[in-house]
């Protein structure tokens, strides 16, 4: 479910139009940009998603409406896996309120006993998503656990960086940064990113700018610790690869060496 093409949010939760604000809180529509995202009202949207839910839940939101968004994602995944549990996800991952669906990217991070093969498996539609904001929820969701095994991580989403879907192959690189936004750093490869190489070289000449971004993004994480290492893998994809996506990567990789 994609973005509307006909409305543009503003530049601040506090200036969403009512109507629009009802809306988006019911379910109804998607948001379009971050500042509409913020102005949800978990409470509401949590009510009409699963009315079920029960009022303890719908007050237990309404009390966190202050918390940060983050928190507050993941107190309504909580708060929906007690209540129905695993089996709810599905449902919610084709809501037509993307932050219903990113509720089901947090829920597939947090049920318990699934590998990460598992999880993987589970986020991989919700990572191809064609709101941007799902997108950001489905790496932030299985984050933790790729932090916690980053050699299996890259293991099994090297296959990504074969997908004909870009967003896929922006989830395997951005997913697993070393250091990432909003998000716990991996320490192994910040230590040391050449394990990382089985995602980033398929992708060293990507067509997509979306995809260079992250992978540009992932080469600028690693060169906080280890610069030289950039330098050196940036200078080889030159000489072997001088493409204007190349090119692009690696002047955007380098931008604070």
């Amino acid at each position: 479910m994609p973005i509307d093409p006909d409305r543009t949010g503003p530049s601040r939760p506090s200036d969403v139009e009512p109507e629009v604000r009802e809306s988006l809180s019911r379910g109804e529509i998607a948001s379009v940009n971050l500042a509409e995202s913020l102005a949800v009202e978990f409470h509401v949207l949590l009510f009409h998603a699963c009315p079920s839910i029960g009022e303890p839940a719908i007050e237990r939101m309404a009390g966190a409406a202050g918390e940060g968004i983050t928190k507050r994602m993941r107190l309504a995944a909580e708060l929906l896996l007690g209540r129905f549990g695993p089996g709810v996800i599905d449902d919610l991952a084709g809501h037509a309120s993307d932050t219903v669906r990113g509720w089901a990217c947090t829920m597939i991070g947090l049920v318990p006993d699934h590998s990460l093969g598992e999880r993987l498996d589970a986020i991989r539609p919700l990572a191809d998503d064609a709101h941007y904001g799902v997108r950001e929820w489905a790496w932030m969701g299985v984050r933790p656990h790729i932090v916690d095994d980053p050699t299996n991580a890259i293991a099994l989403l090297t296959p990504w960086t074969a997908s004909h879907r870009a967003w896929l192959r922006r989830f395997a690189v951005e997913s697993t940064r070393p250091r990432g936004v909003w998000c716990a750093h991996v320490a192994e490869l910040k230590a040391d990113p050449a394990p990382g190489l089985p995602l980033l070289e398929p992708l060293r000449a990507d067509p997509e700018k979306y995809v260079q971004d992250a992978v540009a993004n992932w080469l600028n994480d690693a060169g906080k610790t280890n610069p030289d290492w950039v330098l050196a893998l940036t200078g080889r994809w030159l000489d072997e690869s001088d493409t204007k996506a190349t090119r692009r990567i690696v002047n955007r990789a380098r931008r604070n060496l």
